[in-house]
């Protein structure tokens, strides 16, 4: 199975906006649910993209699978984000005002695909997340990221992620020179907190 690209668009119009977000959804969520987080953050002058992943899923398997088993729809969930990126530059938006915000399956991919194609971005937010795969392919991941602000939160324990995982994806980040924010809360659950969100209004939504 592969994706389609299907975009569901909010905020200030592409063509007008000096800023984007692209937004992507959990297992199970959708364009709108992702979207409506925007009310809380500090992005009334962005331009916002959610792109919608097949069947409510970017990829079948836990991402702590092994890759093979999540194929061909991560590479196609990959492939869909840097379409919804290429949209952007397309209008005229600048990489280093391009920002990238995900929840769980999509914080992952999140990742993945800023870390697949590291360079200068406005921020990266990353809600309970980490590199895909059964052990990281330190390979895959190249670049410079110039000191874009990184955010990664998540809770200790969480049912979907382990948070050794968050660590050593935080560690790749900065690795390639980005600016990372971590935040590990003690039992808080697969949720996002306020103070996440007010983090993140301060350190990259200024």
């Amino acid at each position: 199975m592969k994706h389609s690209l299907e975009i569901t668009y909010s905020g200030k119009p592409l063509h007008e906006a000096q800023k984007a977000l692209i937004l992507l959804h959990g297992r199970g969520g959708d364009a709108q649910s992702i979207l409506s987080l925007s009310e809380h953050l500090h992005v009334a002058e962005y331009a916002l993209l959610a792109p919608q992943a097949t069947n409510h899923t970017w990829y079948p398997r836990s991402f702590l699978a092994p890759v093979t088993e999540n194929e061909p729809w991560l590479s196609s969930a990959v492939d869909i984000v840097g379409q919804t990126f290429d949209k952007i530059l397309e209008a005229g938006i600048k990489a280093e005002q391009v920002y990238f915000l995900g929840f769980s399956q999509g914080a992952c991919l999140t990742l993945e695909f800023t870390a697949r194609h590291a360079q200068r971005y406005g921020g990266i937010i990353a809600f309970t997340g980490g590199l895909i795969g059964q052990n990281i392919e330190r390979t895959n991941y190249r670049g410079d990221f110039k000191q874009t602000p990184v955010f990664i939160g998540t809770s200790d324990p969480d049912f979907h992620v382990p948070v050794e995982r968050v660590y050593a994806s935080s560690n790749i980040f900065r690795e390639m020179n980005a600016a990372v924010t971590e935040k590990v809360y003690e039992n808080r659950g697969h949720t996002i907190s306020e103070d996440e969100i007010e983090l993140v209004n301060r350190l990259i939504f200024r």
